[in-house]
């Protein structure tokens, strides 16, 4: 095995150099969690760190390290959004000038929260790698420090340091479970954990939309993969680093792979029983957990929540989304007599089987109905599957024929 370059001395000291700009951030049980899971399972809340997210760890620690005349010509950087925040805010506190080069449809609040912090940002490709290779081109010609998201010691002890932590915070964690996306997370809490104790656990996760960690583990084959789509933007990268794959092959104990609707899924969990607000890469590690991918029954498992800068537009999705399939917001069309008292009727029908109406949409000029017709869409907050079947059924048994939308 070929040599890192990392060792733990390093991972101290970029802890040590960190101490009054970051956050340790919270290591928190839940109870509600492990009773699903039959593990006693805590939380590692990187979404309450500075920025939002792990990414300032390492950001802070490349940044800090650098040369006065490296300083002196600024950094340049491509992220999906908090790497680009990371980079923006060490920048920042170094007194150095940043550029980020983020992916076109990047979340709007990224973008705003790194241009807050001070960078220039600027948007280009399709996703991370192609925002990358912008940079590296950009970078050429300014001359700009580039800062790598992940393939890069210094940016990897960073990441390394909230492993320390977990190992302060939980003397006997039995298993980490880790988000990844180019493995810099991965590859720092895993050789910084099992640096100081082998028996530890240390478990990858990945969004099936975005695998590139996963098939190059498991068939040795670091290929590039096609552009993706996954709600779980921060880790969809389609090259992983070639750093972090030799860490995450000798640390790394085994790697899966969770969709979007289970990562949808264990957002709103998150949000609704915890009230901690995840973005769908934050989010990954314990969805895989709670949807069975890992078995980790009676042991001391940490989840790593590693950010929380969801787009509000993304949230409000998966909260309707949620409440849809879980039986709590019902949408209904069907067809009334045009004539008054009509709406009054079913009105008053709907209003006395509990259901809180949220909307009405009474439409008396819908050509595919009957001129003397109106067409009438409700959208209905209800408790669960057994409330909507009885809505439905009292509905169609008073004469409505109804479509569910």
């Amino acid at each position: 095995m070929k040599n890192t370059g990392i060792s733990l001395e390093q991972v101290k000291e970029a802890r040590s150099r960190m101490a009054g700009v970051i956050h340790a951030t919270p290591l928190d049980f839940t109870r509600t969690f492990s009773g699903l899971t039959g593990a006693s399972l805590y939380l590692k809340l990187e979404n309450m760190q500075k920025t939002g997210s792990f990414k300032i760890r390492g950001a802070y620690n490349k940044i800090s390290n650098l040369s006065a005349g490296e300083k002196s010509r600024g950094v340049i950087a491509a992220s999906a959004g908090n790497h680009a925040q990371g980079v923006a805010y060490a920048a920042a506190s170094c007194g150095i000038r940043s550029t980020i080069v983020m992916p076109e449809g990047s979340p709007i609040t990224k973008i705003m929260a790194s241009r807050d912090y001070g960078a220039e940002v600027i948007l280009s490709g399709k996703d991370y790698d192609e925002a990358f290779q912008s940079a590296i081109d950009m970078q050429k010609t300014t001359g700009a420090t580039y800062i790598h998201g992940f393939d890069d010691t210094e940016v990897i002890a960073g990441q390394g340091t909230l492993g320390l932590e977990i190992l302060d915070q939980l003397p006997g964690v039995d298993a980490v479970v880790v988000p990844a996306g180019g493995g810099g997370l991965l590859g720092g809490i895993s050789f910084a954990i099992k640096s100081v104790n082998p028996g530890i656990k240390v478990y990858g996760v990945q969004s099936a939309g975005a695998p590139a960690v996963y098939l190059d583990w498991k068939l040795g084959e670091n290929r590039e993969l096609p552009v993706s789509g996954t709600i779980a933007e921060g880790i969809n990268v389609r090259h992983p680093g070639k750093i972090t794959m030799e860490m995450i092959r000798k640390y790394v104990d085994d790697i899966v792979l969770v969709d979007d609707e289970e990562i949808s899924q264990t957002i709103l969990m998150l949000l609704e029983r915890t009230k901690i607000v995840s973005e769908g890469a934050g989010a990954a590690a314990l969805a895989s957990v709670l949807h069975g991918r890992l078995k980790l029954s009676g042991m001391n498992a940490v989840a790593v929540i590693s950010g929380g800068n969801i787009d509000v537009n993304m949230l409000s999705a998966i909260i309707e989304r949620g409440l849809v399939k879980s039986g709590r917001r019902l949408r209904i069309k069907t067809v009334i007599p045009d004539r008054p008292g009509s709406l009054k009727k079913i009105v008053s029908l709907v209003s006395a089987l509990k259901v809180n109406i949220i909307s009405v949409i009474h439409d008396r000029s819908r050509l595919k109905v009957h001129i003397k017709d109106a067409e009438v869409e409700f959208v209905l907050e209800t408790m669960d599957w057994d409330h909507v079947g009885k809505v439905t059924q009292s509905l169609e048994k008073a004469g409505y024929s109804l479509e569910i939308l």
